[in-house]
């Protein structure tokens, strides 16, 4: 099972006070070029997985969709979510993404923000995904960006022959990192970006669209905590589509 970090009342409540919590998708830096790529959404049924406090979902709505299932871990995120929507056409429902069943051919768009560096068995989860796709349907994601979760050793492994062999935490290491971002020990997992993309491809997916954004210099202006991000990229945005027949 997922580590359920944002029903932790520390990290819960500190995570209230980003601006993307407060503001939504407009408190969101990259969310208008998430917006530029998305299909039109009229008529279509949308899944968003690690779903929040809901802003995606209801904004798929605004944008036409006719049916809408949001998927969290956190029962603390699911109830924001519930409190702040007022529509019979979106489901919240509570979800172990490691674990996550959805019935095939039946969603025209799988979206998800920053959740999927906490999954550990993503290729179990982009199966599910491109069976859960209709033809020609899209699954548009973002997650922290590999230079991001990697961050610089603080040692060495050592083989057998008590010899140095490469450095702890490098960026071709893959897999577990513990961070103390808003609570202690946060797990994340760190994969290389080419192992998100085969693992896409090993699917069937065809890669649309990928963006390691960066803040524009006017964004940086306006909010002046951006400008660290300028000297590497802390997201990435993926959009791949599953062939139509």
């Amino acid at each position: 099972m997922s580590q359920n970090i944002y029903d932790n009342q520390t990290f819960f409540d500190g995570y209230a006070q980003l601006s993307r919590s407060v503001q939504g998708l407009d408190g969101a830096p990259e969310w208008p070029t998430i917006r530029s790529i998305l299909p039109d959404l009229q008529g279509k049924k949308v899944v968003d997985l690690g779903c929040g406090y809901g802003w995606f979902c209801r904004s798929a709505r605004e944008q036409g969709a006719t049916q809408v299932l949001g998927m969290d871990l956190s029962e603390k995120m699911l109830g924001k979510a519930k409190e702040m929507t007022e529509d019979p056409a979106i489901e919240y429902r509570q979800q172990d993404l490691e674990a996550l069943q959805l019935p095939a051919a039946s969603f025209d768009l799988v979206y998800s923000s920053l959740t999927l560096h906490y999954i550990e068995d993503l290729g179990k989860l982009f199966a599910t995904v491109y069976q859960a796709l209709v033809n020609g349907g899209e699954f548009i994601f973002t997650a922290e960006h590999p230079i991001y979760t990697a961050p610089k050793h603080q040692g060495w492994l050592v083989d057998e022959a008590g010899q140095k062999s490469w450095p702890i935490n490098g960026y071709q290491q893959e897999g577990q990192r513990i961070s103390n971002w808003l609570a202690e020990g946060v797990i994340k997992q760190h994969r290389m970006l080419g192992t998100y993309i085969n693992l896409l491809v090993q699917q069937g997916f065809t890669i649309r669209y990928l963006n390691e954004w960066g803040p524009s210099a006017q964004q940086i202006a306006d909010n002046l905590a951006l400008d660290e991000e300028k000297e590497r990229p802390m997201i990435f945005i993926l959009a791949v589509q599953k062939p139509a027949a």
